[in-house]
């Protein structure tokens, strides 16, 4: 191995790493979702709504570090991003709502820079046919930290651990990291570009978002993500407590069983893609297993199929919704890599952000004024789930294939004599 191939791959990992901690601090309330109403003095929904507030920083961000990775390169941009969701970190941890929520933006403002500096640095620095491989990769040690994040510190917090402790040691480990990701990162020279960084940034966003693939991209991996950032992220814990009558510690391990299906299925679903060339069919497989979960998750009986399996299955199949990442860079011009990620990004979490507080406003409408949530009322709320992952589907047949089989096979017909 060459020592640029060395640095790549060093550089890489340093990301993952980056994204493992950034997963993990964004899937942990789920965990303490009553010590944080406990510790802001806020009912549960307003916890849920100031939750989500992470994924209006990780929205609008997507596009500023897809941007910013292109002109700057990845070691002047990510350290920057893990510092900032330390800081988040230490905001979150005052007990303050107002300060709270821009700690939480924070953290979703610095954390997207882990997600997109990784596939940036993939999709520059190794072969276009383990593209899929590698961004499966990176997920899957996005999505180890967000099983982390409830396997983890569920039993930190069940053990006394106070929020406030656990946010302040996560927000100085953030800190320490952004150095130690500025110290050992190694220098990657951008692509040099003319003119001026607002010229070349509106150009490269013109011709990602003019592209309609890129727009189909973002629909179908937010669709989904959402299973995952919301459903089980967000209420995965309390809809097993209330929905079924698991204790907390049984709801925290059966909830994080999803996110470790990810860290399965995200590199192999990624691995069959490039093995067999293709993009389409690994996303309407996966898009179709994930449908059949959800719908037994909401509507089946406990106790059919062994413990942990459904959670499992389910975070594998949703490792489907990766691959979206992988066809917008297929689908736009190379230069513009780190742009197209974080348009992908974008729209995808911007689905997230929109939504969220949409199924908890729903939940509680269908509650009424009881306060105890049963498994009807978590059925009516998160019945579009089911739609949206079979719009999904439909988008999926629609979207013009990438896989370096399928361009194989154009360039073939187009020169056959």
């Amino acid at each position: 191995m060459s020592k640029s191939s060395r640095m790549a791959v060093v550089a890489w990992l340093l990301a993952v790493v980056y994204y493992f901690f950034q997963y993990t601090l964004r899937s942990c309330p789920s965990v303490m979702m009553p010590e944080l109403s406990q510790a802001f003095g806020i009912s549960a929904l307003a916890v849920a709504s100031m939750v989500a507030l992470f994924y209006y920083g990780y929205s609008p961000f997507s596009l500023v570090a897809g941007a910013a990775l292109d002109r700057l390169g990845a070691r002047k941009v990510i350290p920057f991003g893990t510092a900032a969701v330390g800081i988040g970190a230490l905001l979150f941890s005052t007990g303050n709502q107002t300060i709270g929520s821009i700690g939480r933006i924070l953290q979703g403002a610095g954390g997207v820079f882990a997600l997109i500096g990784a596939i940036y640095i993939a999709n520059r620095h190794f072969s276009a046919t383990k593209a899929a491989t590698l961004i499966g990769a990176t997920q899957m040690f996005g999505m180890a930290g967000g099983s982390a994040g409830q396997f983890a510190v569920g039993p930190l917090i069940g053990a006394g651990v106070s929020c406030q402790s656990f946010w302040i040691g996560m927000g100085v480990a953030g800190i320490a990291i952004g150095f130690l990701l500025w110290f050992l990162m190694p220098k990657d020279e951008p692509v040099k570009q003319e003119g001026s960084w607002v010229k070349n940034a509106t150009n490269a966003f013109k011709v990602v978002f003019t592209n309609p693939q890129s727009i189909l991209c973002g629909l179908i991996a937010g669709l989904l993500f959402i299973p995952t950032t919301i459903f089980d992220m967000i209420w995965g814990v309390r809809f097993l407590q209330d929905a079924h009558g698991f204790d907390f510690g049984s709801a925290v391990m059966r909830s994080a069983s999803v996110p470790f299906g990810w860290i399965i299925g995200c590199p192999l679903l990624g691995f069959i893609s490039d093995r067999i060339g293709r993009r389409k069919p690994v996303i309407i497989g996966g898009a179709v297993v994930l449908l059949a979960c959800l719908s037994w998750i909401l509507y089946g009986r406990v106790g059919i199929f062994p413990p942990f399996s459904i959670g499992i299955v389910t975070g594998i199949a949703s490792g489907a919704a990766m691959l979206p990442y992988t066809v917008i860079k297929e689908a736009n011009p190379p230069q513009f890599s780190g742009t197209a990620t974080g348009v992908v990004n974008f729209i995808n979490f911007t689905l997230s952000a929109l939504l969220g507080p949409v199924f908890g406003w729903i939940l509680v409408k269908v509650t009424g004024p009881s306060a105890d949530m049963e498994m009807i009322h978590y059925q009516v709320a998160f019945k579009p789930l089911l739609y949206g992952v079979a719009i999904a589907i439909v988008l999926t047949l629609i979207l013009k294939e990438t896989g370096p089989a399928a361009k194989k096979f154009r360039t073939e017909r187009k020169f056959k004599p």
